[in-house]
């Protein structure tokens, strides 16, 4: 098992376990698209929907984070490769 991948994964470095690169795109969406939606909520004076959706960006910026550790190993691993969106 390699480092790129969680503990007890089925995935290896030929298949991954999860596709990273699309991983982090949907991330970036959730976190950008939750980003506006808590300043319109905010400014709408729907307070509590708009902490919600902060909540949820926060949570889109952790996800960003494991992902990029994830790829960083997985470029560690494999120098020089370069993956697609779906890999």
């Amino acid at each position: 098992m390699t480092r790129s991948q969680p503990r007890r994964a089925r995935g290896t470095v030929g298949h991954a376990n999860s596709a990273l690169n699309l991983r982090l795109v949907l991330a970036l969406f959730g976190l950008v698209v939750m980003t506006v939606l808590a300043v319109f909520a905010f400014v709408a004076g729907l307070a509590w929907l708009g902490v919600v959706c902060a909540i949820l960006a926060v949570v889109a910026v952790v996800d960003m984070v494991v992902i990029q550790r994830r790829r960083a190993a997985r470029r560690r691993e494999e120098p020089g490769v370069r993956h697609s969106l779906f890999e």
